[in-house]
């Protein structure tokens, strides 16, 4: 009778260990994806504006609030508390709020007060900055905050 092998061991995957949360690549992987996607939708649809932003608006943002949600949460190296108990869409959803609220008010102070209290001109692309700063805030915090956690909760407490 032929030996059988068991099919039954082979098929179950063993998780991958997660990689470790490392700033510099979440800082770095938040300003490539903007600047790539934006960037190609501004050059495939004719919209130079779109092309710029997306290298200077939106991908700079994101790599800010990359850095800045990632350093706040790395903490040194050690998590405060209530950020690995309290549920994941829970943490996200306060985080992208004060991000991207933030990132609001930063845009409107740029489009209104400057041109009004400063010699800076209104220009367009002043008034990009309303919507370019909360939306790469939002998305650049969902995602760090997103895989800090995947990281810590991966890891043995």
């Amino acid at each position: 009778m032929p030996a059988t092998k068991d099919r039954t061991s082979r098929n179950r995957a063993a998780p991958r260990p997660s990689r470790p949360f490392t700033l510099w690549r979440e800082v770095l992987t938040a300003y490539a994806a903007p600047a790539l996607m934006a960037g190609t939708a501004g050059v495939v649809t004719g919209q130079q504006d779109l092309a710029v932003a997306a290298c200077t608006s939106i991908a700079g943002t994101s790599a800010v609030v990359a850095f800045l949600v990632g350093t706040w949460l790395w903490h040194g190296g050690q998590p405060r508390r209530w950020t690995t108990t309290t549920p994941r869409v829970a943490l996200t959803a306060a985080l992208v709020i004060t991000a991207a609220g933030t990132a609001a008010l930063l845009g409107w102070f740029a489009a209104q007060w400057l041109p009004a209290h400063t010699p800076i001109p209104a220009t367009p692309w002043l008034e990009r900055l309303r919507i370019d700063l909360p939306v790469s805030a939002a998305l650049a915090t969902t995602i760090v905050t997103l895989r800090w956690r995947s990281t810590i909760t991966a890891s043995p407490t």
